[in-house]
């Protein structure tokens, strides 16, 4: 080669992150010449090279000098290169899995037994060489090397193509620069935020303190319209970190909208374990909060349900209720167990019995509602249609015969348009009914009703027993998905407090909104309507309860976030403590991972069979159990990062 060319060369390089490496051997070469051996990064020599792994000969020497050499952590490969080597500067990345023997192994084992058994004190220098190399067994993760296309980009691939004899590479411990490299380097450019800090291992007594200067940084853009995961153990930092992802959408980007539905209420109230403040309290003109029982210091829009307008699922809620309030009472009991249809599966039904029972089931139970002091828009219900003749709104449309026995003939009223009406003639047909045993003008779940709207007995409780659930209703509740919906589109964060809420609530909020959400996607995708940079994510906590393991539904809300989100720009972040709580589809689909500590072995080999990356750290996420300490693979990383999330208290400390 030639002056001008090693020129041009030099300048192509120059302007590519592996120039580092260029710079970093030609630093390792000057040290090694002149002796500076407690500066070398030198680890060891290559004993055993395949595609998958590696097996490095190392000796005390030099594990001293570039700190020590722990499980986990990152060591580079380089071939040695010729005088005239064209090849672009490269390395190949090792992660150091285990120790292993060396050829020599049991000869130092009967060495060292010898040495111990005559307790000799000291060792002439032949032995001490001997005895002072060991071996470590690595995983040969990819290569890095420059793009072959574009000049001041670095490419990685899984595989190492350009394999020489094991002799002819040499094994070092990476600098800052190269360790950045490493972690960062392959990142997307696009929305960069800070998530914490590269630690390789749990034990921080001899890691090298350049593992803890180097800051690990994501992409947003990774997460829009995304998967994310997060596993581990309670308390030990699942919540912190999506705090930090929500944030970093919030300060990356005004065109994704959030809704995360908080549990515990710590997105939406200030808390001492973020500093005195929250994600919300930060981002004031950015957040919108809805909550089912709103704080003082709070400020919060209303979270109410209308029990009228969603009949099947409010029922259900009130029973849930019930139980968890343990009200056992005999004709409480026979009321919970009534189970309603939805309105628009009564309007399917072909057969005419069970649609007028159906239909009629509903209309007592809004009876109830109405007894029990639940505010109600009359002329809204009375739209409601059964897809009946008779059976309409609140029309019961009991046959005219009956009517007239209950009524007189010629005093039946010509229509029931409201509770008044409707009550008085459930009343007098019910105790018809009772009068006339070979009329069954009640099903069994009708007559179990009706037994809480008029009680037998003037010591139940009746309807008022329901009158304390009235906080969770609104007869214009229905209005506050509208709302979100727009705030979305504006790019807001919504956090819905469900603190102090019954699961059965908390799946009813997270059906109805996640349904009105990706209709509304829907929709705009079939217009052409979805602008590229506009994303909606999602965050749910106690993943499990959602999109639990056995769940056969594939048409569902949840099962479509899986498998459409991505289409609609609809992106999400769940978390719960292990994999198999989740369901195979979702968890198929699922690019981001961030797995804190896991206790239980199956559960971590389920995991690493679920996505090859974490195939060889499964003892470090059983082990480790350090609040914050994450495995991270996203999708920029093509290998598991592992990191120490820095708190949220920190950002609301720098604000």
């Amino acid at each position: 080669m030639n002056l001008i060319e090693e020129m041009i060369d030099e300048q192509v390089l120059s302007n590519n992150p592996i120039y580092a490496l260029k710079t970093f051997i030609e630093e390792q070469n000057k040290l090694e010449l002149s002796r500076e051996l407690n500066l070398w990064k030198f680890v060891g020599y290559v004993l055993e090279l395949g595609y998958d792994s590696a097996k490095i000969i190392t000796s005390d020497r030099y594990r001293k000098a570039v700190g020590g050499i722990p499980r986990g952590s990152y060591l580079i490969m380089i071939p040695e290169r010729e005088k005239e080597d064209r090849t672009p500067y490269h390395f190949s990345l090792l992660r150091v899995k285990d120790v292993s023997d060396t050829p020599l192994s049991n000869n130092v084992q009967q060495t060292h037994f010898e040495l111990h058994k005559k307790s000799m004190p000291e060792l002439d220098v032949w032995t001490e060489s001997e005895l002072q190399w060991g071996a470590l067994e690595c995983d040969v993760l990819g290569m890095f090397y420059p793009d072959p296309k574009i000049v001041d980009k670095i490419h990685f691939s899984g595989d190492v193509n350009n394999i020489v004899s094991a002799h002819k590479y040499r094994v070092f411990s990476p600098n800052e620069e190269l360790l950045d490299l490493i972690v960062n380097g392959l990142i997307k450019k696009e929305y960069i935020t800070d998530i914490g800090k590269l630690r390789t291992t749990e034990c921080l007594l001899m890691n090298d303190k350049k593992n803890r200067d180097i800051d690990i940084k994501i992409s947003i853009r990774d997460f829009l319209g995304c998967r994310t995961a997060m596993f581990g153990k309670t308390r030990l930092g699942k919540s912190n970190v999506v705090k930090l992802i929500a944030q970093g959408v919030l300060d990356s980007t005004d065109t994704v909208g959030q809704v995360i539905f908080d549990l515990n209420g710590e997105y939406a109230n200030d808390n001492e374990q973020d500093g005195g403040k929250c994600l919300r309290s930060i981002n004031e003109d950015r957040c919108d909060v809805y909550a089912l029982t709103p704080r003082a210091a709070t400020k919060s829009k209303p979270l109410r349900l209308n029990f009228y307008e969603t009949p099947n699922e409010s029922k259900q809620i009130i029973s849930e209720l019930l139980d968890n309030d343990n009200k056992k009472s005999d004709y409480i009991t026979a009321f919970s167990s009534v189970e309603l249809m939805n309105i628009e599966d009564i309007k399917r039904l072909t057969d005419y019995s069970k649609k007028v029972h159906e239909a009629r089931k509903i209309q007592i139970y809004w009876a109830i509602l109405y007894m029990a002091g639940f505010e109600v828009n009359e002329k809204i219900l009375n739209t409601t249609n059964f897809e009946h003749k008779y059976t309409k709104g609140i029309n019961p449309g009991f046959k005219n015969a009956y009517r007239e026995a209950i009524y007189g003939k010629g005093k039946v009223p010509t229509s029931i348009d409201n509770f008044t009406q409707l009550i008085k003639e459930l009343k007098l047909m019910y105790e018809y009914s009772k009068n006339d045993k070979d009329e069954e003008i009640f099903d069994s779940d009708e007559i179990a009703m009706l037994g809480i709207l008029f009680p037998k007995n003037s010591s139940y409780s009746g309807t008022t027993i329901l009158s304390q659930y009235r906080r969770y209703h609104h007869k214009d509740a229905g209005n506050f998905k509208l709302e979100i919906l727009n705030a979305l589109e504006q790019g807001k964060t919504i956090i819905l407090d469900l603190g102090n809420a019954t699961d059965e609530i908390r799946k009813y909020f997270s059906n109805i909104i996640s349904t009105s959400i990706f209709n509304h996607q829907e929709k705009k995708f079939v217009n052409n309507q979805l602008d590229k940079d506009s994303y909606i994510q999602l965050y749910f906590e106690e993943a499990h309860n959602l999109f639990p393991p056995d769940s056969k539904d594939l048409t569902g809300v949840y099962a479509r976030f899986a498998k459409e989100g991505a289409k609609f720009h609809i992106g999400m972040v769940y978390s719960t403590q292990s994999p198999s709580t989740i369901n195979k589809e979702l968890l198929v689909q699922t690019e981001n991972f961030f797995i804190g500590h896991i206790s239980s072995q199956e559960e971590v080999k389920a995991l690493s069979r679920l996505q090859n990356a974490f195939n060889g750290i499964e003892q470090d996420i059983l082990k480790s159990r350090t609040p914050g300490y994450m495995r991270m693979l996203t999708l920029s990383h093509r290998f598991v990062i592992p990191v120490q999330a820095k708190l949220f208290k920190e950002i609301v400390e720098s604000r």
